[in-house]
């Protein structure tokens, strides 16, 4: 993968970062332990990444796709990691290498890097941020250590900002109609398709979201393809009376805002094994980042191919020259997805988490409890194994008519590698060379 373009930019940033710390440099170390107390803001078992990331997860969702979301997530991410890494000293920094002083508060770093990135990406929300900075601040001593971590996290927050300078996040969703014909995707719902500007964001640790296209779509005129649509037709039917109750809950609890449910599993997941304010920097970061550039992948994919929905395949089934597809155009799903069918979003975001969990952890026995907002989702579910989330997820997006059975394993297959590439170049310890997080299973 091209690599020069990140490259410059992170020596870059790293001048950018060591002058915000001239001046603090200037008072010489400071008397205070870097561990400050943890804030009252917080819940007494949260750090203060773990804290952080909550605050940011809450306000970036806001009217915000889960493919839009993960790109702001993880520039939250990297900074936090960043600001855990320069008073560690003995993690490799992300974004930007920054010199901290002695003693420096780890926990006003983490704060002032997630409050200050929020507030340049999300200005609107800038009044709920700054609310649950100045309570967490409140509660750190005032001291050297306060103000040199503070220093440290306006430093790491300047340096991600500044690699992101032209990753063409903020341009106009444009979205232009090919030419309609089979396989061809077509809106399906009254607002605009989702995210298109996607497919033009430039990644965080690779040089284009082209890099990793997956090879196309399945062929329309396949034994394979009837064989989906035939299920879908059968069990991802707007209230299919083949679906059974069950299978609708499962549909069901996957369609909340998949970044606000998945970066709640990890901080619960983070709590659940007690990791602390280093590993939660280093695990969220590596998730968060993996899943960003995943996602980018995965739009630009989608609206290369532009492979059309369920609900038009089945509609107009008798355009598509495959002699085992049947037309029924009464046909709707249960669950609307209007953005191009191939690959599948959801799959592509289960695979992100779900490999730098594998690739962090070094096994797949992660054990995952999940809950849902979303309405009809049913009770908690807990998966023993990441490979049992990726196969829920699976059967809900084709039980809900929104991909093709094909669409989701081939994703599940494909995607993967972009966690495991980042995984063996970032988020790492200081002398190692790569191959990992934790090891590999």
């Amino acid at each position: 993968m091209g690599t020069t373009g990140s490259r410059r930019v992170r020596a870059g940033t790293v001048i950018v970062a060591l002058l915000a710390l001239a001046a603090l440099l200037a008072l010489g170390p400071a008397a205070t332990s870097s561990a400050a107390p943890a804030a009252a803001a917080a819940a007494p078992a949260e750090n203060a990444v773990i804290y952080w990331s909550g605050v940011a997860s809450s306000v970036i969702v806001i009217g915000r796709a889960p493919a839009s979301s993960s790109v702001l997530g993880a520039m939250v991410h990297g900074a936090m990691y960043d600001a855990v890494a320069a008073i560690d000293g003995e993690l490799k920094p992300f974004a930007t290498g920054i010199t901290a002083p002695p003693g420096a508060s780890a926990d006003a770093a983490v704060a002032q890097a997630a409050r200050d990135v929020l507030a340049a990406r999300l200005p609107a929300q800038l009044p709920t941020v700054q609310a649950a900075y100045d309570t967490f601040m409140a509660a750190i001593p005032n001291g050297l250590a306060k103000d040199g971590g503070k220093a440290v996290g306006a430093a790491a927050a300047a340096g991600m900002i500044a690699m992101r300078i032209g990753d063409r996040y903020d341009d106009p969703n444009v979205y232009i109609q090919q030419p309609p014909g089979p396989g061809v995707f077509e809106p399906i719902a009254a607002t605009p398709p989702v995210d298109p500007k996607l497919a033009f964001v430039r990644p965080f640790t690779h040089a284009s979201p082209s890099d990793y296209r997956p090879g196309p779509p399945i062929e329309l005129t396949s034994k394979r393809y009837a064989e989906d649509v035939a299920e879908l037709t059968k069990y991802g039917r707007l209230n299919s009376s083949f679906r059974s109750t069950l299978q609708t809950e499962t549909v069901m609890f996957h369609t909340e805002q998949t970044y606000q449910q998945f970066n709640r599993t990890l901080r619960e997941l983070a709590l659940a094994r007690g990791l602390d304010l280093r590993e939660s920097a280093r695990m969220l970061g590596y998730v968060n980042v993996a899943t960003a550039d995943t996602m980018l992948a995965c739009w630009e994919a989608k609206y290369h191919y532009n492979f059309w929905r369920p609900n038009h395949a089945i509609q107009r089934a008798d355009t598509d020259n495959n002699p085992d597809t049947i037309k029924d155009t009464t046909w709707l799903p249960h669950v609307v997805g209007n953005h191009p069918e191939y690959p599948s979003g959801h799959a592509c975001f289960t695979g992100a988490v779900t490999e730098s969990l594998r690739q962090y952890f070094g096994t797949k026995k992660v054990k995952l409890v999940i809950t849902s907002l979303a309405p009809g989702a049913g009770p908690t579910r807990t998966y023993d194994t990441l490979d049992e989330l990726v196969k829920d997820v699976e059967n809900a997006r084709v039980w809900g008519g929104l991909h093709y059975r094909s669409t989701m394993t081939e994703t599940a297959k494909d995607f993967p590698r972009i966690a495991r590439d980042v995984g063996k170049r970032f988020f790492l310890p200081r002398g190692d060379g790569g191959g990992g997080i934790l090891g590999d299973d």
